[in-house]
């Protein structure tokens, strides 16, 4: 596994890879990231990762290796997957998608324990009334990321290519 950083609108961002997926993203710099993708799959990443922040990415292709978590953190996550670019559920609706609709704040443990955040996008999942709450990344990041992806999906509906 070699952990990588890039310089993004949001601050440093580490992605993790081995030969053929993502193992893990993190906020920040981690100790011992390298400055420059090496070669191949972590040069993907990096390449995806800074087409998503200048807007220029709606849909990560990256495969991401199995996470470790319970069975609900996986289906939390799995559903994390399944909000379009631009859009949002509450951790109300998530918790009723997976099955448990008691369960917003297990929601939010899940999603402070979501390994890869940014490419399963843990930012798309807010509060009752789109209220922002809760983010491992910090408040000011997830409202970067809700506001990049609005701002994206808004244009390229005015240009029909969305």
């Amino acid at each position: 596994m070699r952990w990588t950083v890039l310089d993004s609108p949001i601050g440093e961002f580490s992605v993790a890879t081995d030969d053929d997926s993502v193992r893990g993203t993190r906020f920040g710099r981690v100790a011992g990231a390298a400055d420059e993708p090496g070669d191949g799959f972590s040069r993907r990443a990096v390449a995806e990762l800074r087409a998503y922040f200048a807007g220029e990415l709606t849909e990560f292709s990256l495969p991401v290796a199995a996470p470790r978590g319970s069975d609900f953190e996986r289906a939390v996550w799995r559903e994390m997957t399944r909000i379009p670019y631009g859009g949002m559920l509450t951790y109300g609706e998530v918790a009723r998608r997976v099955g448990d609709p008691g369960a917003a704040r297990a929601v939010g443990v899940a999603c402070n324990r979501n390994p890869v955040p940014v490419i399963v996008p843990c930012h798309r999942i807010v509060g009752a009334g789109a209220k922002l709450v809760g983010f491992g990344g910090g408040l000011d990041r997830k409202r970067f990321l809700l506001e990049l992806e609005a701002r994206v999906d808004f244009e390229r509906s005015l240009l029909g290519s969305g």
